[in-house]
């Protein structure tokens, strides 16, 4: 189905979209020069501007407490924020309403090859880095779902040789009926507990990243990860490894400090990897071969969770990224904003932003990618995690902790009541200009300060970007 073919099959009918956010503004509008009834719900009260604007085009408005009161459209394109078992929304379906997404119609209209990548860590920097290699590669690479911009609007530009590259949410993946021909799965660890009912419910809207997919398709996994080697037993496609800790049969590992990729020459196969040290062999006799592709010293990110990052795409990739596409990459590609940033180094002293670490894990993996002990400035909105394991990280990587929001007491409880606990010292703080300015008058050269809240950025901004770029703001006005 065409772009132009899913519009058509709209017209006559009454469509809701909820959530008037940045995912869904074009999908509006273009609903609206079709002539379609549209009912734009959003819980803001007042969408000021862009409000008047949609009106004006002849879109109905739901907002504030009551926005979703009778919901009843024909098709309702459903928020990735908003749960698809509220109450309203099983009264719509029952009532006859069809629910979608705007992920979900862009699965359905794509005329080229889709390769989604998801997981707890690492999202964003392995899609990235899979769009930067098959760009260089030649590739015109449409990059979209949880960054970039959405793309289901644009899909009348994409040709069926170009390929698309997603980065898709548990939130996304809930309701999913479709996967895309490459997916690759970076890591699982508890998040998003304020949102989902358990972890279980967490695992299995991830699982929806391959659970769909055909014998002819190809999924990735983290081999060193218990949750996704138990996800792997169900692909029915090529399964695909990437490990830091042992080595692959198909995929791609990492020993000694060198990256390599291992590949069975009998093609795609059902699970016959398997993901252990004993099971787990170099098949050079007669079932494939092993190629090293580069030293791990050479990627210039920092920190084992990029090495990770990298062997993850790498695997995706594998067939259509030449080795030395890789290494330029791997050499050259200096990050994602707000994750483990270089905002700037002053009298010495190297200030990273590290904003999008939104949960205990990611606060760890980027304590690791330092040898030497930070000054860390944490904390914001909790989302129903343990920090437990985050206490002895700190206490072991950290030599000034610097709290604020809500989460500073249950940090600061985790850090106190762990093995190691060593008096470390730790000041709540007010915001991030009073971080900011003991962290500067207490660092030495040579010591590396850095924001990695382990917590959502809720309590007091709109989102992790927002919280990293006021957070630059106030190091870059340092004199």
């Amino acid at each position: 189905m065409t772009f132009e073919e899913y519009l058509s099959s709209l017209k006559g009918k009454t469509v809701g979209v909820i959530g008037v956010g940045v995912s869904n503004r074009p999908l509006i509008e273009k609903l609206l020069e079709r002539g379609i009834d549209v009912t734009a719900r959003d819980k803001k009260e007042d969408l000021g501007e862009l409000g008047q604007a949609l009106t004006a085009q002849g879109c109905k408005l739901r907002l504030g407490s009551g926005y979703l009161a009778d919901l009843h459209e024909d098709v309702i394109f459903r928020t990735p924020g908003l749960r698809p078992d509220v109450p309203e929304l099983a009264a719509a379906v029952a009532g006859g309403s069809v629910i979608t997404s705007e992920m979900e119609a862009f699965f359905a209209v794509c005329p080229c090859p889709i390769l989604a990548v998801t997981g707890s860590d690492g999202k964003t920097t392995t899609t990235t880095i899979i769009s930067k290699l098959l760009a260089a590669e030649g590739k015109i690479v449409h990059v979209g779902g949880n960054i970039g911009h959405p793309l289901l609007c644009d899909t009348p530009e994409i040709a069926p040789e170009d390929m698309a590259v997603l980065e898709l949410s548990s939130f996304q993946l809930m309701t999913m009926q479709t996967s895309p021909h490459i997916a690759v799965t970076t890591n699982l660890a508890p998040n998003h507990l304020d949102v989902h009912k358990d972890y279980r419910e967490y695992v299995d809207a991830k699982a929806n990243i391959f659970t769909h997919q055909t014998a002819s398709d190809i999924a990735v996994f983290n081999a060193d990860n218990a949750d996704t080697v138990e996800q792997a037993a169900k692909a029915v496609g090529e399964v695909r490894w990437f490990s830091r800790k042992q080595r692959v049969d198909n995929g791609v590992f990492c020993e000694n400090g060198v990256i390599y990729e291992a590949s069975v020459i009998i093609g795609a196969q059902k699970n016959t990897t398997k993901a252990s040290a004993a099971a787990s062999k170099f098949p050079e006799a007669a079932n494939g071969m092993v190629t090293p592709i580069m030293e791990t010293k050479d990627v210039l990110l920092p920190g084992v969770h990029n090495i990770e990052n990298y062997m993850a795409a790498f695997a995706a990739v594998r067939g259509m990224v030449s080795y030395e596409t890789m290494r330029e990459i791997a050499k050259t590609f200096g990050g994602v904003e707000h994750r483990i940033e270089l905002i700037r180094t002053r009298k010495g002293v190297r200030w990273y932003n590290d904003s999008i670490a939104s949960s205990p894990s990611r606060t760890i993996a980027g304590l690791n990618s330092f040898p030497e002990q930070v000054i860390l400035i944490a904390g914001g909105k909790d989302k129903g995690i343990s920090y437990a394991p985050l206490g002895p990280v700190v206490n072991d990587h950290v030599k000034l902790l610097l709290l604020c929001g809500k989460t500073a007491g249950v940090i600061r409880e985790a850090v106190e009541q762990a093995e190691n606990y060593h008096g470390l010292e730790i000041l709540d703080v007010a915001d991030y200009h009073e971080a900011v300015a003991i962290a500067d008058a207490r660092s030495q050269p040579g010591d590396v300060v850095i924001l990695s809240p382990a917590s959502t950025s809720f309590d007091r901004f709109a989102n992790f970007m927002e919280r990293g770029q006021v957070f630059k703001a106030i190091v870059n006005e340092l004199k």
